[in-house]
């Protein structure tokens, strides 16, 4: 048998290292770096933060029922936004805008899916975005389509076009958004509708939807600007929960800080139980010295703000409240006659605009309000409104009750608009609607029959 030879490695071995001594004294332990000073905020309140009984800040009970931690961080930058838009931005031609309503009807039967498309593609790209937007995304889809079909209705009217993006602009402030954020929803829905366009989606189909929304984009900025001078929403605290009728609350709130509004305005209204929600309310009362502010609710089905607001809702909770908006307020230079017709809850701003008028004198104006209701229960302002046209002549108010006979309490049967057409003509007046949407529909279709000019009915749709 062979016998097997080992080789030997005849390489040096490596040398092994000293063990260094130990150390005597402790590491050098370099100075932390300078703090860096916060960036100025991008937006300063006009304000002043004096720790006023209404002050609202870091660790009081207001912040912690938000669950803001005592000690705000500073809000990271977005990143990889579009650019703001820049320069001017042209209106579509009659050709785009042809080409656009195409397009339009080639999505709305998918409109869904193609806006589903285009939230995915905001998320994906900008996930920092999500946290603007509700959990449940079904309304925003339609939102949105619904929106884009509006801007596509008054294109060739530039006037109408920004009367319909200012307020929306300016509402997008509550929601944290930044000019840049256009440029970026903008691409995102070219995509969309790129692809769900169909056959007519080509080179010219992208490039008239190109023009448009960035027509769209520019006058959105620009309200998004508009509101820079005032926060970009309010906390404020219910002070008083009030049952005032079947499945109806009169809230009264008082705000962090000053609160500007006008008899016959609204504000969007942010719930802590519904985050990222907001619904329109008018405001029930017209400025108070003590900056208190009323909204009266009604809880709808399915209505998740307005059934926490009725139902749950107690003093001590916080909400947050969007600036005023809405054009239904009182020239009181003007001296016109008024016609309110208020249905529901939408009884909330015409006593406002009555407070307002006998705060600055009536001039020799005459104010008729028709409250309506479905039966004499939901007259709960009735009492109210009576005593107020007691001490005060000009103003005459006449209750409505569509299920059930008016009998003894006076007040008169029949649909509201109806009523209100018996007493027409209506020369002279101008007339202010706010209840649900069907009944101001329909008044103002009855008072446009009775020859009231369409200038002269004003009522609120809010954004």
């Amino acid at each position: 048998m062979a016998t097997r030879q080992l080789a030997l490695d005849s390489r040096p071995l490596t040398p092994v290292p000293a063990v260094p001594e130990k150390p005597t004294r402790p590491p050098t332990v370099p100075a932390p770096p300078a703090p860096v000073p916060p960036a100025p905020a991008a937006v300063e309140s006009l304000f002043r933060p004096a720790r006023t009984p209404n002050w609202v800040g870091p660790g009081d009970r207001w912040a912690r029922a938000w669950g803001v931690p005592a000690a705000w961080p500073q809000p990271a930058a977005p990143r990889a936004v579009g650019a703001e838009p820049t320069g001017p931005a042209l209106p579509p031609t009659p050709e785009e805008l042809a080409t656009i309503r195409a397009v339009l009807a080639a999505v709305r039967p998918v409109a869904d899916r193609a806006m589903a498309h285009f939230h995915a593609l905001v998320f994906l790209r900008h996930p920092e975005l999500r946290a603007m937007f509700p959990a449940a995304m079904d309304e925003q889809r339609e939102l949105l389509f619904r929106a884009f079909e509006q801007c596509v209705r008054h294109a060739d009217d530039p006037a109408a076009l920004r009367g319909y993006l200012a307020p929306m602009g300016r509402g997008h402030r509550r929601y944290g958004v930044l000019p840049g954020h256009y440029a970026s929803a903008e691409e995102c829905l070219v995509q969309a509708l790129a692809r769900f366009g169909g056959a007519v989606w080509d080179e010219r189909a992208e490039a008239a939807c190109r023009r448009l929304l960035a027509l769209v984009s520019r006058l959105l900025v620009e309200g998004l600007d508009e509101a820079r001078s005032a926060p970009a929403w309010w906390q404020a605290e219910v002070v008083a929960h009030r049952q005032s009728a079947e499945d109806t609350a009169v809230l009264t709130l008082r705000p962090d800080q000053a609160y500007p509004f006008r008899a016959g305005q609204w504000a969007a209204v942010e719930t802590p139980w519904w985050p990222r929600v907001w619904r329109p309310y008018s405001f029930g009362s017209a400025p108070r010295p003590d900056g208190l502010l009323t909204l009266h609710v009604k809880a709808v089905p399915a209505g998740w703000v307005s059934n926490a607001l009725v139902h749950r809702a107690r003093p001590g909770d916080v909400l947050r409240l969007g600036a005023a908006e809405g054009g239904m307020t009182v020239d009181h230079a003007a001296g016109e006659n008024l016609l309110c017709l208020g249905g529901g809850t939408g009884i909330g701003p015409v006593v406002a605009l009555v407070e307002e008028v006998a705060a600055h004198g009536a001039a020799g104006r005459r104010v008729e309000v028709f409250y309506g209701a479905r039966r004499a229960a939901g007259l709960y302002r009735l009492a109210e409104l009576r005593q107020l046209a007691e001490r005060n002549p000009w103003l005459t108010v006449r209750p409505v009750l569509s299920e059930e006979d008016g009998g003894a309490g006076g007040a008169l049967s029949g649909q509201l608009p109806e009523v209100v057409a018996r007493y027409a003509p209506w020369h002279g007046y101008t007339a202010c609607l706010s209840g649900p949407a069907a009944m101001v529909r329909a008044g103002a279709a009855a008072l446009r029959r009775c020859g009231m000019p369409a200038g002269s009915v004003r009522y609120d749709q809010p954004v």
